[in-house]
């Protein structure tokens, strides 16, 4: 996700060895700056903050550390715009948020993704509006998101006035005491005065809280310009940066943030509706400084894990008892946090371990599917308890899953190793034993 621009600031901070060494300063400065440009981050707003950073690093005396210093208060700076942080609730509810953006954005997903979060995260009644009534799927589309969310959707296909069904579902949301109402509103491929019109009708309906543009982080600078566009015209109060896991370079959250001066509020980190995260200036520094998300990710499992359910998982493992229905709990509970690849970029120094990971996608992968169909043809005490599993049983299982009884030995055989892999970490020395062994996968792949 910020996989260019983490490297940039990286290898540019290497160059400088010694103190007072303005030599090795001037090629940091050099090699940030086309790195940056590559990484499709304004031209302006890199001359700023190579500037900025010359002048803070000599302040303070010219080495890495005061370089890394200096990177690191001029991104806050331009990361950091007057308004809200992440998702602010009405004093009176309900909280009112007017979706907006350009056809193909990401809008109607991203609305989804928002009230996933605000489900699952903040604990809230959300009711969802379809009021996109130009794009023929998109009312579809809304739907299946919100019933794959459990989120509650509004819609009225006997009209093509979004004016009337904002009317209505503000009267639904008011009389059934919903927390917060998300509009989906209607796209264009461009921006056009009929649009526009259109949104300002629905923003005068719905009274909003606040207005969020949704920008594509893909189309790279036009993401900055129509988003500044939509701010002169109907005035937004934060902008969600979707498809950003697909954008390497990460380039558009500074331009968007020092340019338009409006405050990024949250990041579409994947394609799962769990893959949005909330935009706080000072964590993604950390992140663009390869320093993970530790806070971000701590809040994320907390809301996900039960600290009960946590605390017995951990003693059956400190006493060797993993079983498969344990396995299946944690892969339910994983599937919530979102994808893998987000989830590394948040843990210190896992950022090289998420691009190995590439897409990996637990819940799809073939070897997990193989396991949970295994797991499926176990009986209740099998699953409890798999040394029970003999030759026999082996052979019924590996015909209930379809598969051959090789690959069933050889998932038990995983099973009983990664057992034996998490009852080592759980000891006292756990966590150094865990940090060599990724020291060890990131300096020669993964071990076999």
């Amino acid at each position: 996700m910020f996989d260019t621009l983490t490297d940039s600031f990286t290898s540019a901070i290497k160059k400088i060895r010694f103190h007072d060494d303005e030599k090795a300063l001037k090629k940091a400065l050099t090699e940030l700056k086309k790195s940056l440009l590559k990484a499709d981050v304004h031209h302006k707003v890199v001359k700023e903050l190579i500037g900025r950073v010359e002048i803070e690093t000599k302040k303070a005396g010219i080495g890495k550390d005061q370089f890394l210093d200096a990177m690191r208060t001029v991104l806050y700076d331009l990361l950091k715009t007057d308004g809200n942080q992440g998702f602010v609730f009405a004093a009176n509810p309900p909280t009112v948020i007017l979706m907006t953006g350009l056809q193909g954005s990401g809008k109607t997903t991203t609305t989804g993704k928002l009230a996933h979060w605000l489900k699952e995260q903040k604990k809230k009644k959300v009711l969802v509006v379809a009021a996109d009534l130009q794009r023929m799927a998109a009312v579809e589309q809304l739907r299946q998101i919100t019933a794959q969310i459990g989120v509650e959707l509004y819609d009225d296909e006997a009209t093509k006035n979004p004016v009337e069904v904002v009317q209505a579902a503000m009267a639904k949301a008011k009389n059934s005491l919903y927390d917060v109402v998300l509009i989906d509103t209607a796209g264009r491929l461009a921006i056009d005065e009929e649009l526009m019109d259109e949104l300002k009708a629905v923003r005068d309906a719905a009274n909003p809280s606040e207005i969020f543009y949704v920008a594509d982080s893909l189309t790279g600078q036009d993401a900055v310009r129509t988003a500044q566009s939509f701010k002169e015209q109907i005035g937004i109060d934060g902008v969600i940066l979707s498809k950003y896991d697909g954008d390497s370079k990460g380039g558009v959250a500074l331009g968007i943030a020092s340019q338009v001066q409006v405050p990024l509020r949250f990041i579409g980190a994947g394609e799962k509706m769990a893959d949005l995260e909330i935009f706080i200036p000072d964590r993604i520094v950390n992140r663009l400084m390869g320093l993970g998300d530790i806070e971000g990710l701590a809040e994320k499992t907390a809301n996900v894990i039960d600290e009960k359910q946590a605390k017995k998982l951990t003693q059956k493992i400190k006493k060797g008892q993993f079983n498969f229905n344990d396995f299946l709990e944690q892969m339910e509970s994983m599937k919530k946090l979102g994808s893998m690849k987000s989830l590394m970029g948040m843990i210190p120094g896992m950022g090289n371990m998420s691009k190995a990971l590439g897409d990996l996608d637990l819940e799809n992968s073939q070897e997990i599917k193989q396991i949970k169909a295994l797991v499926s043809s176990m009986t209740p005490k099998e699953r409890e308890n798999p040394d029970l599993l003999n030759n026999s049983r082996k052979q019924r299982l590996a015909k209930g899953a379809g598969m051959e009884q090789m690959d069933v030995n050889r998932i038990l055989k995983q099973f009983k190793n990664a057992a034996k892999m998490a009852k080592k970490f759980s000891g006292k020395k756990g966590m150094q034993d865990l940090q060599n062994m990724m020291s060890q996968m990131q300096g020669g792949g993964f071990p076999r």
